[in-house]
């Protein structure tokens, strides 16, 4: 006799298909506990098999067993591993997600990258906290590049700096130009290092004549 989805019980998690929601049903109408115990595991494991993304660790068996309980309306009575997850569980409302209001003056920076540096301010070591400063300095001044495609001049990242750090973090204008605190080292290119392994290969044949 032809069965129609309309006189069909609804499948309550789809993913697991109709047979396994008719295997949960049948689960609840046998009367003998260790039995009802024996089907339950056995159908664990048949749901773990269909669904081959399903690794065995302790997270995912329990979302298996509470999907089972969740098929069988919470009426499944037996000694599972885990607890029952609550009734509410399909109908409860996710947390709402914070967001943060604090307006973020610098974008071409980040709100990370100002909290960083808020942080550094508050470094006693005063090594450590030139060090960083030299290390943020770098960082703005790439962040900076990328945002606008373009140089950016010293003087501007460290008036930036020490606004985000509320004037504890400074360093020398003169002395960040004259050396190049700020500029991020660039890679060798390819031609300088084949221009040193043939000086090294001229220099060995040399010593061999």
């Amino acid at each position: 006799m032809l069965e129609y989805n309309s006189s069909r019980t609804d499948i309550i998690l789809k993913e697991y298909g109709r047979n396994v929601q008719k295997l949960a049903n049948y689960l609840s109408t046998i009367e003998e506990g260790e039995e009802r115990k024996r089907y339950a595991y056995t159908l664990i494991e048949l749901m773990r098999q269909l669904n081959p993304s399903v690794k065995e660790n302790n997270e995912t068996t329990q979302k298996l067993w509470d999907d089972l309980f969740i098929m069988t309306n919470f009426t499944l009575d037996v000694e599972a591993p885990y607890p029952p997850p609550e009734v509410d569980i399909l109908t409860k409302k996710p947390d709402r997600v914070p967001y943060s209001t604090e307006p973020v003056r610098y974008r071409h920076y980040g709100k990370n990258l100002e909290r960083l540096i808020q942080q550094a301010g508050e470094l006693e070591d005063a090594e450590e906290k030139r060090a960083a400063t030299i290390y943020l300095g770098k960082l703005m001044k790439t962040f900076y590049g990328t945002w606008n495609r373009e140089n950016i001049d010293d003087e501007i990242i460290l008036r930036d700096m020490k606004k985000m750090s509320r004037g504890k973090l400074e360093i020398s204008e003169e002395e960040v130009k004259e050396k190049g605190l700020f500029e991020v080292n660039q890679p060798k290119s390819r031609n300088h290092n084949n221009n040193n392994n043939n000086k090294g290969r001229r220099n060995n044949h040399r010593r061999k004549r």
